[in-house]
């Protein structure tokens, strides 16, 4: 049995994804659980993941509402990341910035439920995939800045959807033989000119995948604000998501900061 604050599940990439479950710095790995009965207990306090201070909701996925006004972890150009001007010396924290948005980011196409694409910072390579479910994906950019990514991403919406239908990634209504010659003279030609010298064309499809026995036939969410203690028998992991029996998922990001108990 262990307790603590959790934070969003830490991922190793291997033949098959290995998963562990984050209480405050202890880990727990959760693969061996797999097949096998868990519980997890909210302990009734959650606290803010920036500022630590025990607040009575998680907003934006383990802020307190101040930090989620103000905090650069949550400002508005990480949802939208062609809004970033850390590489002018602005945004809510100038030196924050430097450290995470004027740096390597990349922008990729990964396979969730069909090809979407998406931004992230290099070192965040494939962390970002695994979180979001994917079950391949490839670099397709590397850029100075999150801005330069983000302006990318823009132009490939024309060609590619940025979202991921969550239900069907869970239920692994995945696309079965992408076409990824198809993807990349879409990119060819929908992106400016002006990007190219991003492009790069001489990296691998990487391949993810997960620990899971069984995957659910239609998605029930469970949460911790409407149940206090959540247990059953581990089916597998995907994204950020335990899925549990009778067609339950569990999603352990949005409860960062929550104070849980985990037995199994």
């Amino acid at each position: 049995m262990l307790s603590g604050r959790s934070s969003k599940m830490r991922v190793s990439l291997g033949e098959t994804i290995d998963y562990f479950l984050r209480l405050d710095d202890e880990e727990v790995p959760m693969n061996q659980f797999i097949g096998r009965k868990i519980q997890l207990r909210f302990l009734g306090k959650i606290h803010c993941v920036v500022c630590g201070r025990v607040t009575k909701k998680s907003f934006a996925q383990g802020f307190c509402y101040p930090c989620m006004q103000t905090a650069p972890e949550n400002s508005e150009c990480i949802i939208r990341p062609e809004l970033c001007r850390g590489h002018l010396g602005e945004g809510r924290d100038v030196e924050w910035e430097q450290t995470h948005h004027v740096c390597e980011h990349v922008v990729y196409l990964a396979i969730s439920s069909g090809f979407k694409v998406g931004v992230t910072r290099g070192d965040q390579v494939p962390i970002r995939w695994i979180d979001q479910g994917a079950s391949q994906a490839r670099v397709i950019a590397r850029t100075p800045h999150r801005c330069a990514a983000g302006e990318m991403e823009v132009a490939l919406k024309q060609a590619f959807s940025d979202r991921t239908s969550w239900q069907k990634m869970l239920k692994n209504e995945v696309l079965d033989d992408p076409d990824w010659d198809w993807a990349f003279d879409r990119v060819d030609e929908v992106l400016p000119l002006r990007y190219a010298g991003y492009v790069t064309e001489d990296e691998d499809v990487v391949e993810l995948n997960y620990p899971v026995q069984r995957y659910p036939e239609k998605v029930k969410s469970l949460s911790f604000d409407k149940e206090a203690s959540i247990e059953g028998t581990l089916l597998g992991i995907k994204g950020q998501y335990l899925l549990l029996d009778e067609n339950r998922v569990l999603n352990i990001r949005k409860h960062n900061g929550y104070c849980l108990e985990f037995s199994g």
